[in-house]
């Protein structure tokens, strides 16, 4: 089992979303959450203990464990991120081209059969998901 799919078993029970995980070339592991209401520095601990324990017992193999809430441009990776966030901003790189652009900053407007629609500049870009490289909200301030 990779380590996503048993963060996916292991997190909903708590309470928590496994948002992204990261693994850093010095063998830091980073794994982002989520909740409603948001995420504060106690969940944070609490989750980072209870995944100590349990990556000891499943031999996850890794030099640091770091825990912490997603942030206000959280990426999005999963249907449901693209389907929650509908009419936010969020910045989409793509992996090829479309219409001569591999950047799109625009809102999100619907997402069905594995197509992201985007309104970008007043005009709507449909996005296949397996051509998205990044996708992350844009927080306006």
């Amino acid at each position: 089992m990779d380590i996503e799919q048993l963060l996916d078993k292991t997190l909903p029970p708590l309470g928590y979303e496994c948002v992204d995980v990261e693994m850093t070339h010095n063998g830091t592991l980073r794994i982002f959450i989520d909740k409603d209401g948001g995420i504060t520095v106690d969940d944070c601990a609490f989750v980072s203990n209870h995944l100590s324990r349990l990556f000891m017992v499943e031999n996850v193999d890794y030099e640091r464990l770091e825990v912490s809430s997603p942030g206000l441009d959280r990426v999005l990776k999963k249907e449901k991120d693209f389907v929650r966030f509908i009419g936010e901003k969020a910045t989409v790189k793509l992996r090829l081209p479309e219409n001569g652009r591999k950047k799109f900053v625009g809102v999100i407007k619907h997402f069905e059969n594995n197509t992201l629609t985007l309104t970008v500049d007043g005009s709507d870009v449909a996005i296949a998901v397996n051509n998205i490289e990044k996708a992350r909200l844009k927080p306006e301030f």
